[in-house]
């Protein structure tokens, strides 16, 4: 037997007495649910970490560490702040309910627990994980895991913050050539590459990518998340995706299609970071000049025939290290669209 929508949760019971252990482990069981117990709140939370469960079932009066504890550790873990909770107590005084209830449990039941009572208490329990799961699955599909945590920890507020970071632009260089020469399927197919190969490249060394653009991507290195070495960690990020684009051109050429070239504009510098839209649509990004340098840089690739070029900001962020193994090239003094002065820029060796 499960519960009324016909899904068996997986529970954790924990309480210092082993006979109200195993009676309401029994009654859990048989609503068709898969139980684990626990003697204390210590215990509790190391199998927390250990597994994953869909409902905790708590006790109050316990040795070691009691269930107002274990609430609090539960509140300040990000990891298992998702995990709901029904506190099964004989404490009396409505004090210890709403000190329950502030410290995160969702619901509260007298012992002797009323199974009538525990069964649609689970119920409602397990429901509203489901739904939370099913939120947080959906949002984690749409933004990066980045942006995703940026929600949970911080909440949605149109609006951003002033940071210092790193901004990268990417393009399909030829990308119309190419779209009249193949099917749209082949097309589709291209792109969902290019998108795997570029997230790997660029979530393996700390950026976010939180703008798709037809055959081209915004990435930033520093935010949501601050990122150490910022600059760096996007340029390592750059070379990465030159080099296997260059593997998947070969791959491309091999099989009678057109080569593929990307070419990739970073700017280092103050923006403002957060959600700009409409409460019913929004999306993570960065605004400033930054930004709009990095996209000029991008566009830039093609005038220069180089696949990476960088701004100063970036460049001196480099250590000599890196410097030296890079091989930067100074281009000189370009003039962009929207700039009043001509900016210093420099091309990375892919």
């Amino acid at each position: 037997m499960r519960d009324e929508a016909g899904r068996a949760g997986q529970i954790l019971l924990v309480d210092d007495n082993r006979v109200n252990r195993l009676l309401l482990a029994r009654h859990v069981s048989q609503l068709g649910h898969q139980v684990d117990s626990a003697e204390n709140g210590r215990m509790a939370l190391q199998m927390l970490r250990q597994k994953s469960y869909d409902l905790l079932l708590l006790d109050i009066g316990m040795p070691e560490m009691d269930g107002f504890e274990v609430l609090a550790q539960l509140r300040g873990d990000p990891a298992l702040l998702g995990v709901p909770v029904i506190v099964t107590s004989s404490l009396e005084g409505l004090e210890s309910v709403v000190r329950c209830i502030e410290l995160g449990a969702e619901d509260y039941l007298s012992k002797p627990v009323n199974p009538v009572l525990l069964k649609a208490r689970i119920h409602a329990s397990l429901e509203k994980k489901r739904l939370r799961d099913l939120q947080r699955d959906l949002i984690r599909r749409f933004a990066t895991l980045e942006v995703a945590q940026d929600l949970a920890s911080s909440g949605f507020a149109l609006g951003g913050r002033r940071v210092r970071a790193t901004v990268m632009f990417c393009d399909i260089r030829g990308f119309t050539g190419m779209v009249e020469q193949q099917t749209p399927e082949e097309v589709i197919e291209l792109l969902n590459t290019f998108y795997t190969l570029m997230f790997d490249a660029i979530s393996g060394c700390g950026g976010v990518v939180n703008q798709m653009i037809g055959d081209g991507l915004m990435a930033i290195f520093g935010a949501p998340q601050a990122l150490r070495d910022h600059g760096a960690c996007a340029v390592a990020a750059a070379r990465e995706m030159v080099l296997m684009m260059a593997q998947f051109s070969a791959e491309q050429e091999a099989a009678g299609r057109a080569p593929v070239r990307i070419g990739i504009g970073i700017a280092t510098g103050d923006m403002v970071a957060g959600y700009t839209g409409t409460e019913a649509r929004a999306t993570y990004t960065c605004i400033g000049d930054t930004v709009n340098l990095a996209a000029r840089l991008e566009a830039h690739t093609k005038l220069a025939q180089r696949a990476i070029l960088i701004d100063a900001a970036t460049q001196e962020a480099l250590d000599d290290a890196a410097l030296q193994g890079l091989g930067i090239e100074p281009l000189g003094m370009v003039h962009f669209k929207g700039k009043a002065e001509a900016v210093p820029v420099f091309a990375v060796a892919a």
